[in-house]
């Protein structure tokens, strides 16, 4: 290795241990944050306007309707969980919103911020409440966990050697920015959502399942969604299902961490 490449090496490993020991709620993984969440929510809440403004003309009320009773019913049992274990920290910067786009594509995201939409090509596999808990649940937990900050600080201290966020928007503008895009979930193109990672699935799964649980819903009926889903995967899988683990796996995951779900559902009010 070079000796240039050591130098920059060196401090990027110190500072990631440094920072690292932020941990995600319930998991207790710790994660890498280098930025300030309303960086993130900036760059992307924009983008997540435009999406809704040109996908949700003739959107289904019903469906809206159910999207948002789940939507606020699930982050407000997450938010009074935060507050109570003195983690409302987690919950700065974040104005939730709930939205259809009328696509038949069967996927749904959370942006950072709180913005959330479902495509209405998800519902004839969620079914129901229970099945848009599931999928609600598993989005709130992208936001909470912070996997979009996550991801962009990582890709900043492997690209810029740990550079300031001010030093990297001003000498390589377009690089930094789609950089921030990318961890929200965005291409560089509006409209084009890009998976996390499946270390991140996972844990949104499984954090996903405890969400809804403190909400009132059952937690069993998450792996009930994903084996209608696992039907309709084929030989193309939806896009919701590209990053996950296989089918089989992550049902089994799901059942193994089931009892751990169960002990928020039966405190639930």
């Amino acid at each position: 290795m070079k000796f240039q490449s050591v130098r920059i090496l060196i401090p990027v490993i110190i500072v990631m241990l440094g920072v690292s020991c932020r941990k995600v709620p319930l998991t207790g993984r710790k994660q890498l944050k280098l930025l300030p969440e309303s960086t993130l929510i900036s760059a992307s809440v924009p983008q997540y306007r435009q999406m809704v403004a040109e996908g949700s003309a003739q959107a289904s009320q019903a469906q809206i309707d159910q999207v948002k009773r789940v939507g606020a019913k699930i982050s407000a049992a997450v938010e009074k969980y935060l507050r109570s274990n003195k983690e409302a920290d987690r919950l700065k910067g974040i104005k939730w919103e709930f939205n259809v786009i009328n696509q038949n594509v069967v996927n749904a995201f959370c942006m950072p911020g709180g913005k959330v939409a479902f495509y209405s090509g998800i519902f004839p596999i969620t079914q129901d409440d229970d099945g848009v808990a599931a999928v609600m649940g598993h989005e709130i937990a992208h936001a909470i966990a912070g996997h979009g900050n996550e991801r962009v600080s990582q890709q900043l201290a492997i690209q810029t050697g740990l550079t300031s966020l001010d030093i990297a928007l001003s000498e390589k503008p377009g690089e930094t920015t789609n950089l921030i895009l990318a961890a929200a979930g965005l291409g560089s193109q509006v409209g084009i959502l890009l998976p996390f990672s499946r270390l991140h699935e996972t844990e949104a799964d499984k954090l996903g399942m405890v969400f809804m649980a403190m909400a009132g819903y059952d937690p069993a009926k998450t792996i009930d969604f994903w084996k209608r889903m696992q039907k309709v995967g084929g030989a193309k899988p939806p896009a919701f299902l590209s990053t996950h683990p296989s089918d089989d796996k992550r049902i089994k995951e799901l059942q193994a961490y089931l009892p751990k779900a169960k002990k928020y559902y039966r405190q639930a009010p």
